[in-house]
């Protein structure tokens, strides 16, 4: 796998990326981002644009308002495939210091609590994410000595975890104090958004990161793209994360998050961008303070998102709320004004519950579903020393139809010479699924011991969660 020693990311190829031509920055409310320009080959990372794909009505899809990304299979005319409610993934603290974290998993009514990864002691594991087939999560680990962050994956019933690649390795200036956060699958599973900072940290003001933004890869590390620009010209005004993928693979959402020098100073909001890098726009009001991992109804017709009050972290009085893709009808799901915290939520695969995070004022998070109109909230865990949040549905194989079990049932009991000669032996004709199984839970694990005590460094990157035991640092991080 290739390392970026120079600045610039090579594919499996061999074949370094190249800068795209003067003036093919992306809008950002109506203003042109450039760059400095320079010379093939001596491009450092954070100015790399994209390959942008040639224009076509699939590749560039509108960013008019009143555009509604389309649903998965709509496009041929045919509905969209069968989806089932697969286990439920989380992080949970793993010590009652909230110095260690883990991804758990959960089966949708909330029972059969599995510990998936095994951290070093004090390291965190957050932000987790499935694989679009439901047999691996993505997620990122911080480390206690450095305070940064680095994308790793699990299968999804545990075993050995797997590091992907950092995009640097070397202690040029573009590389320094480099963190990778909140890694997120596209829907065909070919590719994976994430955010990442670098640069130098402001430590007379916030601690603030210089950079960061969104960028994309497959999931193996290679073949990177820097998505967005938001701060190439405005250093230490803020941070991008937690991506999240249309369903039709065209668009994503994504938290910014600015810091004290950034405009307005000290708030957040949600954004949308194309999967190519155009048609950046802001999607949730400043005053609304949406911030960290929205998420898309199956149907792509809603955004689910939360918001979060000025002032310390985990203090109540947000609030989670659905908006169209083009940004119009903001409601709210839950009530107002609130004397709970609300943490980040996520539509279940057949669109018809939400699992959410929620905290009452001074007490620690649990997970919560309710239908998507806000009503039949039910409580499905009882942990709340674990401060169990950032929530995410992964999808499983449905039983078969009846006729499909009956046909399946004859096939498996007829001789060979009853069987078609072009069909394999034992193979059910017209299987309708093709998804791995979902795991079984199993009893949780261990949590990992507490270690010693970490170095204290700044932490770049802004996102948006509660626990600021966890994230303090440069940018205030915060979870849920």
């Amino acid at each position: 796998m290739a390392r970026i020693t120079t600045g610039t990311r090579q594919s499996p190829t061999g074949r370094a990326r190249t800068r795209a031509s003067a003036g093919a920055g992306l809008l950002l409310l109506g203003t042109l981002l450039t760059g400095c320009g320079a010379e093939p080959g001596e491009i450092p990372l954070s100015e790399i644009r994209p390959e942008v794909p040639s224009a076509t009505p699939e590749a560039t899809p509108a960013a008019a308002p009143g555009a509604t990304p389309g649903v998965i299979g709509a496009a041929a005319g045919a509905p969209a495939a069968a989806v089932h409610n697969g286990l439920i993934v989380s992080r949970a603290y793993t010590d009652a210091s909230r110095s260690s974290s883990a991804i758990v998993t959960f089966t949708p009514d909330g029972a059969g609590q599995h510990q998936v990864t095994q951290p070093p002691a004090r390291a965190l594991d957050d932000r987790p994410d499935w694989s679009p087939d439901g047999t691996t999560i993505a997620f990122d680990r911080t480390d206690p000595q450095t305070g940064a962050a680095r994308l790793w994956t699990v299968p999804a019933d545990g075993g050995t975890e797997h590091q992907v690649s950092p995009l640097c390795e070397s202690g040029t200036a573009d590389c320094s104090n480099e963190d990778e956060r909140a890694p997120a699958f596209s829907p065909n599973g070919r590719q994976v958004a994430f955010s990442r900072s670098w640069g130098a940290v402001d430590a007379a003001g916030s601690h603030q990161i210089q950079y960061s933004d969104l960028y994309l890869m497959s999931p193996e590390g290679t073949d990177v793209q820097r998505l967005t620009f938001l701060t190439n010209d405005k250093p230490y005004s803020g941070a991008v994360s937690n991506p999240s993928w249309s369903p039709d693979g065209k668009q994503l959402t994504f938290e910014y998050r600015t810091s004290a020098t950034g405009q307005p100073a000290d708030s957040r909001a949600i954004y949308v961008v194309n999967a190519d890098g155009t048609g950046l726009r802001q999607l949730t009001p400043w005053e609304l303070r949406a911030g960290d991992r929205a998420d898309w109804s199956p149907d792509g017709t809603q955004i689910l998102f939360t918001t979060y009050p000025a002032g310390p972290d985990n203090a109540p009085g947000g609030g989670i709320y659905t908006v169209h893709p083009d940004g119009s009808a903001i409601g709210a799901l839950t009530p107002a004004p609130s004397d709970t915290f609300y943490g980040t939520a996520a539509y279940a695969p057949d669109g018809k519950s939400i699992v959410f995070a929620q905290a009452p004022a001074g007490a620690g998070a649990d997970l919560y579903s309710m239908r998507p109109d806000g009503t039949g909230v039910v409580r499905l865990t009882n942990s709340a020393d674990k401060w169990l949040s950032r929530p995410a549905w992964g999808t499983a194989d449905g039983p078969a139809a009846p006729a499909e079990q009956a046909q399946a049932t004859a096939q498996a009991s007829a001789a060979p010479s009853d069987r078609p000669s072009d069909q394999p032996s034992g193979q059910a004709s017209g299987q309708a699924s093709e998804a791995p199984q979902a795991p079984r839970p199993d009893s949780q694990k261990p949590a990992q011991a507490q270690g010693q005590g970490a170095t204290e460094q700044p932490r770049p990157g802004t996102e948006s969660e509660s626990d600021s035991e966890s994230d303090s640092g440069a940018g205030s991080e915060s979870d849920e």
